[in-house]
């Protein structure tokens, strides 16, 4: 079904590139993901995006989990309309666009299997030539759904970067290597944040129990990575109450400064000032990646 819906969008999709494409600055795109809701992925997306905004990038973060869709709350912003709309010509790209901050910009998204049923090609041209307003962005920070549905492997098997973020909980590590070991079989390389731990001996442990295990049942040169940890503190839980980033509500606080390490490590594989073709970038890189796949 899936795959059928696929060929369709991708006829639209060869149809729509031209013959002398802009060159543009390559975005990264990173999808974050986990095993099960309520571990605090949408925080850390959010959070991350913004401390990467700070720093002077051009960020761009989709929401992808419009069933649990959050990113509205996080930012405290108001969503109308998402990408979808935009694909059945009910809504311009920049229509649906939400500015954060000067180098951020909140793109409301729908699920993977959603966007499979798109299939207008007079619309989708159109949609392609607007998304194009968005192929500055260095990096795209894509907000998964939890766990290991197809539209979820959609996005994870067109991301740059893969990272599954988890907690110290016996059910969500669990869910967290289901999700790890069937990323697996379409990557070797996934990054992963501890979330809400006591110390960073706390997240170690965590994670090479998990690494540990990932590689005496996993049949893949899987390179697991731990991207950082995320100290548990009320502030994460007053800022998120308070519809606010704690990165943004408390500057100095440890999840800031967690935070701060995790933007490092997440920075230091941007591809900075590399020009590829606009195909390649944005929103509009995006879709052709993610056809890529099926």
């Amino acid at each position: 079904m899936m795959g059928h819906q696929a060929e369709k969008l991708e006829e639209l999709v060869a149809s729509s590139i031209k013959e002398t494409p802009k060159k543009s600055k390559k975005t990264r795109f990173i999808a974050i993901t986990s095993g099960k809701g309520g571990v605090g992925k949408s925080t850390i997306s959010s959070n991350l995006a913004y401390v990467l905004a700070e720093r002077g990038l051009n960020v761009g973060i989709f929401d992808a989990d419009i069933g649990l869709a959050n990113l509205d709350i996080m930012f405290n912003v108001t969503i109308k309309k998402n990408i979808l709309h935009v694909l059945k010509g009910e809504a311009s790209v920049s229509d649906i666009l939400i500015p954060i901050t000067r180098n951020l910009i909140l793109i409301p998204g729908e699920s993977g299997d959603e966007i499979l049923k798109y299939s207008d090609r007079a619309l989708f041209e159109r949609f392609m030539q607007e998304a194009k307003i968005l192929d500055k962005l260095d990096v795209m920070i894509i907000d998964t759904g939890a766990g290991i549905g197809e539209h979820i492997q959609m996005f994870v098997d067109a991301a740059d970067d893969v990272i599954v973020v988890t907690v110290p909980d016996p059910a969500a590590i669990t869910d967290a290597y289901a999700t790890i070991k069937t990323i697996a079989t379409v990557r070797n390389d996934i990054g992963m944040i501890m979330n809400q731990v006591k110390s960073d001996r706390e997240a170690k442990g965590v994670f090479e129990k998990i690494q540990k295990v990932a590689r005496a049942n996993i049949e893949s040169d899987l390179e697991l990575s731990l991207i950082g940890k995320i100290n548990s503190d009320m502030k994460v839980s007053n800022a998120v109450k308070q519809r606010a980033l704690f990165c943004s509500l408390y500057p100095s606080s440890s999840p800031t400064r967690d935070m701060q390490q995790i933007a490092n490590n997440v920075a230091s594989k941007l591809e900075r000032n590399v020009l590829v073709t606009s195909n390649e970038s944005g929103l509009s890189g995006l879709f052709r990646r993610l056809m890529e796949h099926f």
